[in-house]
């Protein structure tokens, strides 16, 4: 992050397009669960610390998205892992027209956040980045490590998720070939993605200053976000 951004307002806060990678499985749900053990047989085994999964359970699509202020930019579905060459094009096609779209609208001096994943800090999509931040008055965020609670699109997901859930009960137990699941998955996060409000988006960003002080507290652990 910036220096100084610990005593950045809402205001500042607003200028952030947050983005982020994420899968939602076929059985997604919007809570999670930090499970903390010993390695060993006895806790590693212990039934209270193990999760059974359902058969294709683990069938997810992998998305990307952004946001900035109360404004939600595109939703991508990706088809295979993200690499540079593909996260680069992704950019490309997505993030860049959406800036432009905020610059048509008198959305100037905005940062970009992304996390430290090895495809988006590799040298040649470093290089991509520098000339997109030059060319459309984009400034890079110089993001921490293992900050993932520093994040309001963590929560997003976690809303998209359970929006999922809540809207279509049947996500889970859907039947039908892997190709078949994964686009009843796009058509319905497509859906419930446009459907999010601009309320929850400020929401989000409104939380900034606490989020960043917690993480100060808690010397970079975990918080209530």
């Amino acid at each position: 992050m910036g220096k100084g951004t610990s005593n950045w307002t809402v205001d500042d806060w607003k200028h952030v397009i947050w983005s982020d990678e994420n899968a939602v499985q076929k059985d997604s749900n919007g809570t999670g669960y930090w499970v903390f053990r010993h390695q060993n047989k006895r806790e590693k085994y212990a039934p209270q610390n193990v999760r059974m999964k359902a058969k294709n359970g683990n069938l997810s699509q992998l998305i990307w998205g952004c946001f900035v202020g109360d404004k939600l930019g595109p939703i991508v579905f990706i088809s295979d892992s993200v690499k540079q060459d593909s996260y680069i094009d992704l950019l490309r096609t997505n993030l860049e027209p959406f800036i432009e779209a905020l610059a048509a609208d008198g959305e100037i001096h905005l940062e970009f956040q992304q996390d430290n994943a090895r495809p988006h800090t590799a040298t040649k999509t470093r290089k991509f980045l520098e000339a997109l931040a030059s060319k459309h008055g984009l400034t890079i965020m110089n993001w921490p490590a293992n900050s993932p609670d520093l994040s309001p699109i963590e929560n997003l997901w976690a809303h998209l998720k359970h929006e999922l859930r809540k809207r279509y009960p049947d996500t889970g137990t859907l039947k039908g070939s892997p190709q078949t699941i994964k686009a009843i998955l796009r058509e319905r996060l497509h859906e419930i993605w446009w459907d999010i409000g601009e309320e929850v988006l400020r929401k989000l960003v409104e939380s900034m200053p606490k989020r960043v002080q917690e993480v100060i507290t808690a010397r970079g652990w975990y918080t209530s976000h």
